[in-house]
């Protein structure tokens, strides 16, 4: 979705030009897959964030535009929303002291860009979802100015035909069954409401070949980063899920009619439905089940480029990818004139601070390593139903939730990381060749925030009954969690640490 769309209107002519054009880029990538070789440097890592503008008053600002332009930096892009912006930090690779420098330009590029959103009036929050939006915020006006936002908004609204609705009925804040849990529901003339979900993307480049371990291993390891990450209880006013992030953009970017759900058509928001065995099962599935929602066609043919010695762009091929919201994304892309692949992990929220991204982000990436080289996949003795209900489950209740992990049964997030993938995930930097010192330091927090229990959801919940305890209601609640959620988070002090009102 980062492709410019110079198209606001489409005749049928066009999607059917599309339609061919994508499954000709397929055709093209199979032949790379088999005959072309990809790029065989050290594999480089890559972490996106999304952002959110408030004003004073810490309620969404929509001075995106503003911000930007005094940013004036090609690492910060435009999102969604008006209120939100993006920040890409360039690739780099894992040995070594990499992911510590990392954390120290994540650090730097954040104080920069809060020093240029104050001169705009503005602050920045690293936060799920911003839990001081209202409904007079998610309206069409709020969508960023972006023609490719607009293109998607309207062919989005027109495949759905009705109001895109959300309807998200929260957890049960008790366990005991003695409280009502709070339930949203609501309408909207356009898809406004994805901007309400601000995440971080970690991107992993691997050899082609191995591209289907990578994915299969990552689909295992959502429902524990879920349950460990959690950062997104509230959403209007309403206490829902651990990381209601989840169904929002589930349901905010669902371009079905009740009829065609209950037919089973698969939805846009998608954790998937089998292992894999090629990256290639991936963008097929693509191809054979969504229809085009931005069908631009380049005047160029893949086959002919290939044959010509060059290197196809593909351009429809990841068009049609970046519309189609795979918790787990595969990726072709070119850098330097070579192609290659990476998975792209979009589960996690933004926040709360830059320390617990990092950690999150080498959790991640250490226990990939591990279950990838193991003598026998995780995934030959763990159905794909059992990873999605994982997914779900942590989606739902975070820590809460026991999780199915083979050899274990059914088990606690946290335990099964203190007992089991803490070593590994230990064991599969040092594969990497992460220092045992940023193994150390990383590690450490996730360890303690298992010990803790305090994920940045469980923060927000417990700091939001407290004041809630005191009399406050619960916008006013809401406005107090967040003042406090902002300076904990620029001190850069792991939210297992951060206190709750006394």
């Amino acid at each position: 979705m980062g492709q410019d769309v110079d198209r606001t209107t489409f005749s049928r002519r066009d999607r059917q030009r599309y339609r061919a054009k994508v499954h000709r880029c397929l055709d093209a990538l199979a032949v790379m897959l088999k005959e072309h070789p990809f790029a065989q440097d050290e594999p480089m890592t890559g972490i996106e964030v999304e952002l959110n503008l408030v004003d004073r008053d810490l309620r969404p600002t929509l001075s995106g535009a503003a911000v930007l332009d005094a940013i004036g930096s090609p690492e910060f892009q435009t999102e969604l929303g008006r209120w939100n912006v993006e920040l890409n930090l360039p690739p780099r690779p894992l040995p070594g002291d990499e992911w510590r420098h990392l954390e120290h330009q994540l650090l730097d590029e954040l104080a920069m860009a809060r020093a240029k959103a104050r001169d705009c009036g503005s602050q920045i929050v690293m936060i799920g979802i911003l839990p001081t939006l209202d409904r007079c915020h998610l309206v069409p006006e709020s969508i960023s100015p972006d023609e490719r936002y607009a293109v998607l908004n309207e062919q989005m609204l027109t495949a759905r035909g009705e109001p895109i609705r959300l309807d998200i009925t929260g957890d049960d804040p008790t366990g005991r069954h003695d409280v009502t849990p709070e339930r949203l529901t609501a309408d909207f003339d356009s898809i406004i409401p994805e901007a309400a979900c601000t995440s971080m993307q970690l991107h992993l480049q691997v050899a082609p070949e191995q591209f289907a371990s990578y994915w299969n291993a990552a689909q295992c390891l959502a429902g524990v980063q879920l349950a460990l990450g959690a950062n997104s209880p509230f959403l209007l006013g309403s206490r829902l899920w651990a990381e209601t992030r989840v169904p929002l953009f589930c349901q905010s970017c669902d371009v079905r009619t009740v009829e065609l759900r209950n037919q089973g058509v698969r939805p846009r928001v998608w954790f998937g439905e089998r292992w894999i065995n090629s990256i290639l099962d991936l963008f097929s599935e693509n191809t054979r089940y969504f229809p085009g929602l931005m069908p631009v066609t380049e005047d160029t043919d893949p086959l002919a480029e290939l044959e010509a010695g060059e290197v196809p762009g593909l351009d429809e091929l990841r068009l049609h990818n970046g519309t189609i919201w795979r918790w787990n994304r595969p990726v072709y892309d070119i850098a330097d004139g070579a192609p290659h692949v990476r998975v792209e992990n979009r589960v996690l929220p933004a926040g709360p601070t830059a320390v617990d991204m990092v950690a999150n982000a080498l959790f991640f990436y250490g226990l990939l390593r591990v279950l990838v080289e193991a003598d026998r996949p995780l995934w030959s003795s763990m159905s794909f139903e059992a990873a999605e209900e994982n997914f779900t489950t942590a989606a739902r209740h975070g820590m809460e939730g026991p999780l199915y992990w083979p050899g274990s049964g059914w088990i606690r997030p946290e335990e099964l990381v203190l007992r089991k993938l803490l070593p590994q995930a230990h064991e599969g930097l040092a594969r990497w060749g992460v220092s045992t010192e940023v193994r150390d330091r990383y590690l450490s927090v996730i360890e303690r925030r298992c010990v803790t229990r305090r994920t940045g959801t469980a923060w927000q919940l417990d700091t939001v009954a407290a004041l809630e305890a005191r009399g406050a209601d619960r916008p006013a609640a809401l406005h107090g969690m967040l003042a406090r959620y902002v300076e904990a988070s620029m001190a850069n002090e792991p939210v297992h640490t951060w206190r709750l009102p006394s």
